[in-house]
């Protein structure tokens, strides 16, 4: 992934590492790495920091369960900093947020200036790690797997319902409700968009294969 041998580490043997999400682009948090939790983090594909403050390693997630599952490090062009690209589960900071900037959090259910699947899913995971009395997100992961499931079927219902109807508004209104549970059940199993995508992709590349296939027996 990086040859840590061509790394310029300060003088106290430390080089920052610039951490971002790697489905939304966002950055999740400013940490330093030394050689060897730069080593741990390749071997385990998990972040794992110098901290600063306690002078000690620091695994990201091994007590609060946040890892970040890494997909890339790469170097500045003066290799003296690093920028990794991770799959989160869970909050990035210590507040309970998803990113250590900005304030208020990008994940905050009021006043988001923009939208996107990610910051949905983002939100929908800080529910689950800081819980928020009268969410129905918070409701949904208190009552557990087979809650969610339940609701996802029935959404699934009131899908075809809709389209049967050929009625286009209520149809998307469904679909939305479904895309919504159903994020909820990726929050739950700890499967980012990034995953989602890559099957996409994946089948995206062998979809003439089998069609070919499928035409000639």
């Amino acid at each position: 992934m990086i040859d840590s041998s061509t790394l310029q580490f300060d003088e106290k043997g430390l080089i920052p590492a610039i951490v971002c999400d790697v489905a939304t682009g966002q950055v999740l948090t400013l940490a330093y790495m030394n050689r060897e939790s730069l080593q741990i983090s390749l071997a385990t594909k998990r972040t794992c920091f110098w901290s600063r403050s306690r002078q000690e390693l620091w695994l990201k997630g091994e007590t609060s369960g946040n890892y970040q599952h890494i997909v890339s490090i790469t170097a500045d062009c003066d290799r003296d900093a690093l920028l990794i690209m991770v799959r989160p589960c869970g909050p990035a900071c210590h507040r309970g947020t998803f990113s250590c900037f900005g304030d208020p959090s990008p994940a905050d259910e009021e006043g988001l200036d923009s939208f996107s699947p990610g910051q949905l899913l983002q939100l929908i995971a800080e529910r689950k790690l800081s819980p928020k009395e009268g969410s129905y997100t918070t409701y949904l992961f208190e009552k557990g797997l087979d809650k969610i499931l339940k609701k996802i079927g029935e959404e699934c219902t009131e899908v075809i319902i809709a389209a049967k109807a050929e009625d286009k508004k209520e149809t998307i209104y469904e679909i939305a409700d479904l895309y919504y549970h159903t994020m909820v059940l990726m929050a739950e199993a700890c499967i980012s968009l990034e995953d989602i995508h890559r099957e996409l992709a994946s089948r995206h590349v062998i979809d003439h294969k089998i069609k070919q296939e499928k035409m000639t027996n």
